[in-house]
């Protein structure tokens, strides 16, 4: 078992406070079987709401079951209890946005893609930020400013 955190780092304009929009966003990551070292070709999603019964676990459950296609070992991961920490580092600075508990797996990619939401800087609530594109625009009209998240990066450790 090995605990990893999930950091991120982005340019920020006139905005603070990015974070997932919704309790049960559905994150994107890369996943690597820590027993054959094969990487899976496609991107697996999971969200902190569903779980699903890990076998020969006696009840436990995680948010992500795997069976590596080439090993065919099971894996698991499960998000730890603490909510995401909002991102709103000035000076684009990496900073961790959640933790998992990985079991047989690593998590060695994250996509942003999904709806975030962020704060303007006059208090104005963005809920609707796709980072599909890996950037997202717009203009607060309370401040008269444009807003935009751009430069989107993630890298994880162990924690």
């Amino acid at each position: 078992m090995v605990n990893l955190e999930l950091s991120i780092k982005a340019e920020l304009e006139n905005v603070t406070e990015l974070v997932p929009s919704t309790e049960d966003f559905e994150y994107f990551f890369q996943v690597k079987c820590n027993s054959c070292q094969e990487v899976h070709p496609k991107l697996v999603s999971m969200n902190r709401k569903e779980e699903r019964e890990v076998s020969g676990g006696k009840g436990s459950t995680a948010n992500f079951v795997w069976r590596c296609g080439m090993c065919k070992r099971e894996s698991s991961a499960k998000f730890e209890p603490t909510p995401s920490k909002p991102y709103s580092s000035e000076n684009a600075q990496m900073e961790p946005l959640l933790k998992i508990e990985c079991r047989g797996l690593e998590l060695v990619g994250f996509d942003p893609k999904g709806i975030w939401k962020c704060r303007g800087l006059k208090g104005t609530v963005f809920t609707d930020v796709d980072l599909t594109e890996g950037e997202w625009n717009d203009y607060d009209e309370k401040a008269a400013l444009p807003v935009g998240v751009t430069d989107f990066q993630s890298s994880w450790s162990r924690a």
